[in-house]
């Protein structure tokens, strides 16, 4: 990197309030730190451990995971990298989900469910209390209600800061915010995937953040939109998806994932790149159809 990008980190982007804690607006999601799949140890563990480190090196203090990433080896290298953690590092995890396989995801959002895998995360991230724990999806055979006052009730014992919610529909935050406070809602988002746009308006007014998945999507075709404004920028076109979302709203909390060092170099640079007036209007009159992806 030449001197001017090695001056850009993630705090370049500005901040996000999650609550009482204030965080830069670019994090990393910890799930592709795994092995294929999403599942069991990454091939290259050393390689996962110093991406893990570079993140927080360039100014990242938001790092996102799951119980289900591994399921459980994501929490665990994170740990494993990180801990003792800065002091100013929120890790944000995930419970609800289960897994039986490579790629297979169960849903299982019951009670006795999320206080075990409250209780495996805090073992795994040695930590007394998760700073920011999210709901990973509603379990249709479960009452949402009950999910969210089991959450509550595990958060007033003084296991959770935060309560927060995932792959939810606007009627589920309604419902959740009438439980308890949310400090952030995630969502599959991208340049190329629009469809929670309602959902990200709805989060502005209420000042909540919203950290969109996948936020360099996967929709090729509205992703060759972004090949002229990158060449007119001289970036890449994944920093100009990155710097539209962070542009899109203030309370956007993007958080791209690697396992690749360079890669996460590339994507922190997006911080520092401010897009031009014509240029962010020409991009955010791109209307792709949504992408089908899970996270």
């Amino acid at each position: 990197m030449n001197d001017a990008a090695q001056r850009v980190t993630a705090a370049s982007a500005g901040t996000v309030q999650l609550g009482d804690l204030t965080v830069n607006r670019l994090g990393y999601g910890a799930m592709r730190i795994t092995g294929k799949g999403i599942w069991g140890p990454p091939a290259d563990h050393e390689g996962a451990i110093a991406t893990l480190r570079r993140t927080v090196e360039l100014g990242v203090n938001l790092i996102d995971t799951a119980d289900s990433y591994g399921p459980g080896v994501s929490e665990e290298l994170i740990a494993e990298a990180l801990y003792p953690y800065p002091s100013d590092l929120v890790i944000a995890t995930k419970g609800g989900w289960e897994r039986v396989g490579p790629a297979q995801w169960t849903h299982n959002a019951s009670p006795k469910h999320l206080e075990a895998a409250v209780e495996g995360s805090l073992k795994r991230l040695r930590l007394e209390r998760i700073d920011v724990y999210q709901l990973h999806v509603p379990d249709p055979a479960v009452s949402f209600d009950a999910s969210m006052e089991t959450l509550a009730r595990i958060q007033q014992e003084g296991k959770i800061r935060h309560l927060a919610l995932s792959n939810v529909t606007l009627e589920h935050l309604e419902r959740a915010r009438k439980i308890v406070p949310i400090v952030s809602v995630q969502n599959r988002y991208s340049f190329a995937d629009r469809e929670w746009d309602f959902l990200l308006n709805r989060c502005e007014e209420l000042g909540i953040a919203f950290m969109p998945w996948a936020p360099l999507g996967q929709n090729r075709e509205a992703n060759s939109a972004l090949e002229p404004a990158a060449a007119e920028l001289r970036a890449t076109p994944l920093q100009v998806a990155l710097a539209w979302l962070l542009r899109r709203s203030p309370v956007v909390l993007p958080i791209p994932g690697t396992s690749s060092v360079a890669h996460l170099e590339e994507n922190i640079q997006a911080a520092g790149l401010q897009l031009p007036d014509a240029i962010f209007e020409r991009l955010s009159a791109v209307t792709p159809a949504p992408a089908s992806l899970r996270g």
